[in-house]
């Protein structure tokens, strides 16, 4: 957080690479998320925050009495988890005091694995002004990445090479949608360099784990745990006849689908006893064991063998996820918003590109309401260092 003196130098000083003010913020959320996205990327290399000041005159930087609210802080602070920007940027929100009057700072760290793109397009700050990387700057962002600091996801598999992906599936499919029209029609970029910026290989151009996990012919060839094993049971216990079990094998957005698809099969109709007229309702809501299914593919890990497990008793149904929980979240957190923290950082991007994610942390929120709109008792979650297991319950 910066002092009140720091503060008061960057509000009046010119703006810069690391510094851009803004008189107010409107609902379209555009100038100041290319900031944010520009600051993560932070082309000159100096790895220093770069801080947007809102309640700022663009020329003087002196306060314009801005009218900060908690809604104000919300909003500004969930531009990290809408998924518009990819990674998700680092950055802290808060209410600061300018000349006696309140402003907002947002600052935002370097990413530790640009180029960061903001709906596909790599927005760079040159001096104090915003553009979109050449490819040449884009050649910078991408050599600066470590290869240790990766987490696994975004690391190359080893044994793998570019022959054990679905490139021409991938170029059809998957580009498209991650690297914006314009960029692609003005840029004769190879196949290596738009593997690379979407942060899909590694430093020796060799695949990574999301570019298996989301393309590979034989994902599971390589990460042996990449599955998801489902079984129905006739009762409610893992001793009772097997109804129905099955594995799904293949990308994990295929896998995705192919588990939706189950899903749907295996939810059932039936009357609502609180309902004072003829009405049926599922057992269970369709769109919260769905996002409850994404979360567990999207954040599980994926260096083990075991698979997510969907076991499908008569009274419950149990997702389990391998893998504890990550980062900053914890049993106290979990769920809330803002408590969002990402094993997988690489395929959480891009499965929100391809459409599975609508919004970073709303999956368990979504999850629940859903719940309580079809009656069924909230989401339960158990937690160990090995696995997190959520449990959805028939209505009583």
């Amino acid at each position: 957080m910066l002092s009140p003196e720091q503060l008061d130098a960057l509000a009046h000083d010119l703006e810069s690479h690391r510094v851009e003010r803004k008189a107010s913020f409107k609902a379209v959320k555009s100038d100041v998320e290319e900031a944010i996205c520009a600051f993560s990327n932070d082309l000159a290399g100096e790895g220093k925050p770069g801080v947007v000041i809102i309640g700022a005159d663009d020329l003087s930087g002196a306060p314009t009495g801005l009218q900060v609210t908690d809604e104000l802080l919300r909003q500004l602070s969930d531009i990290r988890s809408a998924g518009n920007i990819l990674p998700p940027p680092m950055m802290t929100v808060y209410r600061a005091t300018l000349d006696g009057q309140h402003v907002v700072v947002v600052e935002v760290e370097p990413s530790l694995d640009p180029p960061v793109r903001l709906r596909g397009r790599v927005c760079i700050r040159v001096g104090p002004r915003r553009g979109t990387a050449t490819r040449d700057e884009e050649r910078i962002l991408n050599e600066r990445r470590r290869a240790g600091d990766r987490p696994f996801d975004a690391r190359t598999v080893r044994g793998t090479t570019l022959d054990d992906v679905n490139l021409d599936r991938w170029r059809q499919e998957y580009l498209p949608l991650a690297v914006d029209e314009d960029t692609l029609i003005e840029n004769d970029r190879p196949l290596g360099h738009q593997l690379a910026s979407l942060h899909l290989t590694g430093d020796d151009g060799l695949p990574s784990a999301t570019l298996i996990l989301t393309y590979g012919r034989e994902p599971r060839r390589f990460l042996p745990g990449a599955y998801v094993q489902f079984v129905r049971y006739d009762g409610t216990t893992e001793t009772d006849a097997v109804i129905d079990h099955k594995e799904l094998n293949g990308t994990v957005p295929d896998v995705l689908r192919a588990l939706h698809e189950l899903m749907r099969i295996n939810v059932r109709r039936e009357l609502d006893p609180n309902a004072v007229s003829h009405i049926e309702r599922d057992d269970y809501p369709l769109p919260a064991l769905q996002q409850i299914a994404g979360n567990a593919l999207m954040h599980r890990s994926y260096e083990v063998w075991a698979p997510v497990r969907v076991y499908w008793y008569s009274d419950r149904v149990e997702i389990e996820s391998p893998g504890g929980l990550y980062g900053r979240v914890n049993e106290a957190n979990f769920g809330e918003r803002g408590a969002t923290d990402y094993r997988n950082p690489t395929l959480a991007a891009a499965l929100k590109v391809l459409g599975f994610v609508q919004s970073f942390g709303m999956g368990i929120p979504i999850a629940r309401k859903r719940c309580a709109d079809n009656g069924n008792p909230p989401p339960e979650f158990k937690f160990s260092p090995s696995h997190v297991l959520c449990i959805v319950r028939a209505p009583a």
